[in-house]
């Protein structure tokens, strides 16, 4: 009888996985594209329920993927270094939990098979994230969450 085989997730690191495994790794919820405000002295990062423009919020994909980076200035790589310093990704991110030796949640597309799971159980932004598009620069500030939906 053959043994089952442990999911890639559970057996590498961030740093040994290929590119298919590291993007699949990404549960598809937006938060990583919610706007973030940074106090210049305190370094503390406020989250706000405004979504990059190029973020579809009702897919909650990059609308944009491959030019992300030349069409939004300040967009960040999420990579496993990145991933390894980054400290304002949602404690439900799939990298965030592999980084932490934690499990994937019973949503996680690679463990559910079903890419709406994620939205299914409340985690993603999709119903309440809004395109920063919509909204005048000055305003931002009134747009500050102090958690998003789903911890």
């Amino acid at each position: 009888m053959q043994q089952p085989v442990e999911p890639f997730w559970r057996m590498k690191t961030l740093e040994q996985m290929n590119a298919e495994e590291w993007e699949s790794l990404c549960d598809g919820c937006g938060r990583c594209c919610l706007v973030k405000l940074e106090d210049e002295e305190t370094k503390e990062v406020d989250l706000t329920r405004l979504a990059c423009r190029l973020l579809d919020v009702g897919s909650c994909r990059c609308s944009d993927y491959a030019n992300r980076f030349e069409k939004v200035h300040d967009c960040i790589k999420i990579d496993a270094a990145a991933v390894r310093e980054i400290d304002w990704l949602p404690s439900t991110c799939g990298y965030r939990l592999v980084r932490d030796g934690k499990e994937l949640a019973w949503w996680h597309p690679l463990v559910s098979g079903d890419p709406n799971t994620v939205h299914e159980a409340g985690v993603s932004v999709r119903g309440w994230a809004i395109s920063e598009a919509k909204v005048k620069a000055k305003n931002v500030h009134r747009y500050i969450i102090k958690e998003p939906v789903g911890g």
